[in-house]
């Protein structure tokens, strides 16, 4: 089947309950990355919501300076979208990191040129709502289409090869190491776990996308306990043959796990690791009848010097579109 994923090896904020959102008027400066100068923005208790974020490819700042990241972008992304101000404390969040099973020393200072910093634009994050053409697949996804299914039809992969040994590197590791890829299960499996009497919300950056499938499709298969729940992929690579293959064999067919209720998957067009056919098209709805909703967007992140990087997650996490899942998310836990 090609060469085979994996070359070399390296090595929680907690949840809160939730409360009910509400809308405030926007203060100047947002300061997402410090805790706000007011007491709430909610009214009265929800049911448990339980959002669970698990990131992606490649080494990342340490555990707790990337999760309170994430938090930020995603309230920063609530503000800007749906007016709603969320308290950092008031964000029922869990985040699931899992470099350091393969990185020995997280980015720090001028090693990560990637942060997060907040956009301090007006008004809601672009997205293809207001330009169609941007929701199209590009001439690199319909070449990469026809590509992957001679691969998947001669069961060899050279084109998915060259994508993930340069671009998608921590891909091969995953599937080559037994202890990393059990190692990165647990991490998310156990937080699954402790969260079992909560509605469950689960966003799944990049290869966290791949985490979150195997996790609850291996729990299906051994007839383990998930909580139902909600599932969002941001930049998954999931439509790589070399992927749709390798989880055909694992678990005997690509569809929707049994646990979810929901899975929208959030791709920009331009993001590399999102080449291919619509998971929609690829993933069979479970038995409950639950689909894939693919869903394009704009993910407008700029790295301090003003280079874009259409696959980072605060941009995925900053999209009106996500933001639009989150708030219905807490809202139905009413």
């Amino acid at each position: 089947m090609g060469r085979r994923l994996g070359r070399r090896t390296g090595r929680r904020a907690g949840a809160t309950g939730a409360r009910k959102l509400s809308r405030s008027s926007v203060r100047a400066g947002r300061p997402y990355l410090e805790p706000p100068a007011f007491a709430s923005v909610w009214e009265r208790t929800l049911g448990r919501a339980h959002i669970i974020g698990i990131h992606g490819l490649a080494n990342k700042p340490p555990r707790d300076e990337k999760a309170a990241w994430w938090r930020a972008a995603i309230r920063e992304g609530l503000d800007r979208n749906r007016g709603l101000r969320v308290a950092e404390a008031d964000l029922p969040f869990t985040f699931v990191y899992w470099a350091d099973l393969r990185y020995p020393q997280p980015l720090a200072g001028d090693r990560n040129r990637e942060p997060y910093r907040p956009d301090h634009g007006l008004g809601p994050f672009p997205s293809p709502a207001g330009e169609p053409d941007r929701a199209e697949p590009t001439l690199t996804d319909r070449i990469y289409r026809g590509l992957s299914h001679l691969q998947e039809a001669a069961g060899l992969t050279p084109v998915d090869d060259l994508i993930l040994e340069y671009r998608l590197d921590d891909l091969w590791g995953y599937h080559e190491d037994a202890a990393f890829r059990a190692a990165a299960r647990a991490r998310l499996r156990d937080v699954l776990a402790a969260a079992a009497a909560d509605t469950v919300l689960i966003a799944a950056h990049s290869m966290g996308g791949l985490i979150a499938y195997d996790v609850l499709r291996a729990a299906e298969a051994e007839g383990t306990p998930m909580p139902r729940c909600a599932l969002v992929t941001l930049g998954a690579p999931l439509g790589l043959a070399e992927l749709k293959l390798k989880l055909a064999d694992a678990y005997g067919d690509l569809r929707v796990p049994a646990a979810l209720t929901a899975w929208t998957n959030l791709m920009d067009r331009q993001d590399i690791a999102t080449v291919g056919d619509d998971l929609a098209a690829l993933y069979a709805p479970n038995a409950a009848g639950v689909r894939v909703r693919d869903v394009p967007v704009i993910n407008a992140y700029r790295r301090p010097d003003g280079a874009e990087n259409r696959h980072k997650s605060y941009g995925y996490l900053r999209t009106p579109e996500f933001s639009r899942v989150v708030a219905a998310f807490l809202e139905a836990a009413d």
